[in-house]
């Protein structure tokens, strides 16, 4: 049986999105790419993420969606921007009637490096090994196919 999970990496500037399908033991992605947002009023940026997004999730019709949960470090400014695209995210996943399950960082940094705390190469390596890449893909998107492994893997074993 083929799971098709779409795998998000939210961002203000830059969102990170992939489809990943699994079959057996198999990872595979089918296309991944990363939605860029022009500077500018807020209230636009994310009008432009929620229009471009929804067209995305309407054409790739996955299963459910992965998200990866925000992380708000010393800049709360910059915690609340990622909240505000996050919640776009979800709405348009909402509307398309898509379940989503969420993530946190070192919850898909153990599962995919074996270490919660690994850095973004770390990352970026596993993916590419793991899902046999020619070459690096964008870091935004490297962190939404890591997003979508997570769960394929999580859902598999529950309680690991």
């Amino acid at each position: 049986m083929k799971s098709r999970v779409l795998g998000v990496d939210p961002g203000s500037a830059a969102t990170g999105w992939a489809l990943v399908t699994a079959e057996g033991n198999r990872f595979r992605v089918e296309d991944s790419g990363v939605v860029r947002t022009p500077s500018g009023e807020r209230a636009q940026r994310l009008a432009v993420l929620f229009k471009e997004f929804s067209t995305i999730v309407e054409r790739l019709k996955p299963e459910c969606a992965a998200v990866e949960s925000g992380f708000f470090g010393k800049n709360p400014k910059s915690g609340l921007s990622l909240a505000e695209s996050r919640g776009v995210l979800l709405a348009a996943l909402g509307l398309q009637n898509i379940s989503v399950h969420s993530y946190s960082p070192a919850e898909v940094k153990s599962a995919i490096v074996g270490n919660g705390r690994a850095d973004k190469q770390q990352i970026v390596y596993m993916v590419v090994r793991l899902l046999a890449l020619s070459k690096n893909p964008p870091q935004d998107a490297a962190d939404a196919m890591a997003i979508a492994m997570t769960h394929l893997q999580l859902r598999k074993w529950p309680g690991r």
